[in-house]
């Protein structure tokens, strides 16, 4: 992330920009810097800016704002719990904003949810500032834990009903969480009519990344699908999910009634929008089934 000024140093001059695989670039207005450091695991900012509130920086990439993080964590959460006939143990890799857990435990059904981030200072920074996001991490059903979610992963023998893999992109601390030995572990730790979603990249700027992906989870699982949300601050606007179950299908086990039923309150998902998250658009259904290869200059 780098934050430019010009030489009036006027907080509505100064501006932080994120590169997108260096060929594209997105600019927010800052208007002040709130915390900047480096963790054990990589560089943590957050900033309040002009038209997205507070913002979350990790690497220089965009976590997510004030004003559309409902978007992402509306999605991540509620589509697997609503497939899902009886959620009540759910797993959390990463999502040290809080943003995830805060909408999982939004589900009375929840007995208890461990999350599991490598990195205590994001937690920590979301603690004090990001409250938003951050506003459930003292819910007692909720076990915090400050390790790395892989070799949790992999030493657990607990079973639960919902993974969610609430990481960054493939690079730095999250790289290992896109692996073919972590989907096993994933698939290990699932009890039998289990659920796994992961963050899933772009299908335009990270499509190689996407397909990688899929392979992957594919070596675990049989059963495979991707859906689509969009919001504001990622790049492209257009990002996707995996989804893995070990039967259940996102659509034909989906009840629309138990919505309505939860009493639940949504920003951006609905019953209908969750069946159509999953009707991909037909250049990235090509890109899932393999039939083309990615844009390449």
């Amino acid at each position: 992330m780098e934050v430019k000024t010009n030489d009036t140093q006027s907080p509505l001059d100064m501006w932080v920009e994120e590169n997108i695989e260096n060929i594209a670039a997105n600019k927010f207005r800052v208007l002040e810097s709130i915390y900047s450091k480096r963790s054990r695991f990589q560089q943590v900012d957050l900033v309040r800016t002009k038209g997205h509130g507070l913002m979350l920086f990790l690497d220089g990439l965009v976590m997510c704002s004030e004003r559309d993080e409902f978007v992402y964590h509306d999605m991540i959460t509620h589509v697997p719990m609503f497939v899902h006939p009886d959620p009540r143990r759910v797993l959390i890799i990463g999502g040290g904003d809080g943003g995830t857990a805060r909408e999982v435990l939004r589900h009375k059904g929840v007995e208890h949810c461990t999350m599991v981030e490598i990195d205590g200072d994001v937690v920590d920074v979301c603690k004090e500032y990001f409250h938003q996001t951050s506003c459930s991490l003292g819910d007692p059903r909720l076990d915090l834990r400050i390790e790395d979610g892989v070799r949790f992963m992999a030493e657990t023998d607990q079973k639960f009903d919902v993974v969610m893999i609430d990481s960054t992109d493939p690079i730095g601390p999250a790289t290992p969480l896109f692996g073919e030995a972590f989907y096993k572990d994933v698939h290990r730790v699932l009890a039998e009519d289990g659920i796994a979603v992961a963050q899933g990249e772009s299908p335009f700027y990270q499509a190689q990344a996407q397909q990688a992906i899929l392979h992957n989870v594919r070596t675990a699982f049989s059963h495979t699908y991707m859906y689509n949300y969009s919001n504001l601050c990622y790049p492209g606007g257009l990002w996707s999910f995996v989804m893995a179950t070990k039967g259940l299908d996102p659509l034909a086990d989906f009840d629309e009634a138990r919505v309505a039923a939860s009493g639940l309150e949504f920003q951006y998902y609905n019953p209908a929008l969750h069946r159509g998250a999953f009707a991909l658009p037909e250049f990235q259904r090509r890109l899932y089934e393999g039939l083309v290869t990615p844009w390449r200059d």
